[in-house]
């Protein structure tokens, strides 16, 4: 919306600055920043009167758990998306179809999650949404999402690239839509099962949407992509606003969700943040990166498909409780100590998916 200020720069030059990107993302990194720090309090408190006993602890879980978060509320995805959203009408331009088509992933993500936190709250229990239920919603968004770029992109979005091999694409034709749906999907389930510990979830998704923030700028920039060999999508640099009000969403939240959270983001938060992770990943043409980017998200994926696999054929489990972030409270570490190490992983991950751009 801002973006429109741009036209009266011949009246007074410093509106010229609405024009690039790199402003813009500034501004809705603090504006979203600034929203969540000034409606945060009033949030919480809401949540706390309408939730009462706040989000059900897994009685099989850690057991400090039971001590440490029982009553604190859930949905503070609610903070982090409004923040995201206002931030991105208000500094993206509006003009650009990919900017709507991953706001309509990350809202329905976050409708969805929303629900499956209502009925845990409501019911006081861990079954919320039924799972094939909510998976079939979350692929037929993510597919219309997907077929949506496909108009806009044309065949281009449809070619995958090859990682580190330049100018290799692999054409997928119309399977682009169920391959793209299956990233975005598998994006928002992976951050979700991330999210059981202070803190654990929101930083690695802000260091992913930091690394994807830069790589949505460098895709849409046709001189940055043809010098490192990777996807030209036009248009794709409006997402590093929606990313870098992520950011500011985030800096937000964590500010309450610090240890210990006076709330949590729930299924609201982390559904809608994987979901917007994914869908950039694949408008920017880096699936493959965002594997690499993601590799704890995948991590904790990998471990509870593993843990389940691994009791239905042999009755055995191979970690001592699934996701893996648990496994490590069981074997001793402490909370902070396994959200710190966590995050130092993120970091070296993001580092690493970035250096893929140019070993090509």
């Amino acid at each position: 919306m801002l973006t429109l200020l741009a036209d009266f720069s011949h009246m007074f030059g410093p509106l010229n600055l609405f024009r690039y990107i790199t402003f813009r993302a500034a501004g809705a990194a603090a504006t979203a920043l600034f929203f969540v720090f000034f409606f945060g309090p009033s949030i919480i408190a809401a949540l706390r009167i309408k939730q009462g006993k706040g989000q059900p602890i897994r009685l099989d879980g850690p057991a400090s758990h039971i001590i440490t978060k029982t009553g604190t509320p859930t949905m503070g995805g609610l903070m982090i998306l409004s923040g995201l959203i206002v931030a991105t009408l208000l500094w993206a331009n509006l003009k650009n179809p990919y900017v709507w088509v991953v706001l309509f992933v990350t809202a329905l993500f976050g409708a969805i999650g929303f629900y499956d936190d209502y009925l845990k709250v409501t019911k006081q229990s861990h079954h919320g949404f039924p799972g094939k239920i909510r998976l079939g919603l979350e692929f037929l968004v993510a597919g219309v999402a997907c077929y949506a770029f496909m108009l806009v992109g044309g065949d281009d979005m449809t070619r995958l690239a090859a990682p580190m091999l330049k100018g290799y694409f692999i054409s997928l034709g119309s399977f682009f839509v169920l391959f793209g749906a299956f990233v975005i999907v598998a994006a928002g389930n992976c951050v979700n099962l991330t999210d059981g510990l202070d803190g654990l979830a929101i930083v690695p998704s802000m260091i992913a949407a930091g690394t994807f923030a830069i790589i949505a700028y460098l895709a849409g920039n046709s001189i940055f992509s043809n010098y490192l060999g990777i996807n030209h999508v036009a248009g794709t640099g409006e997402l590093t606003i929606v990313c870098s009000a992520l950011i500011g969403a985030g800096l937000g939240f964590l500010w309450f969700n610090a240890p210990p959270a006076q709330i949590f983001m729930g299924d609201t938060g982390s559904l809608a943040l994987g979901g917007l992770l994914g869908a950039v990943a694949v408008a920017a043409k880096q699936e493959f990166v965002l594997v690499i980017v993601g590799g704890l998200f995948v991590l904790e994926g990998a471990s509870v498909i593993v843990q389940v696999a691994s009791f239905k054929l042999t009755g055995k489990r191979v970690f001592r409780m699934a996701p893996i972030h648990h496994h490590f409270e069981q074997m001793g570490w402490k909370e902070p100590q396994i959200v710190v190490r966590f995050w130092i992983i993120s970091f070296v991950l993001a580092l690493i998916g970035l250096s893929t751009l140019k070993l090509r």
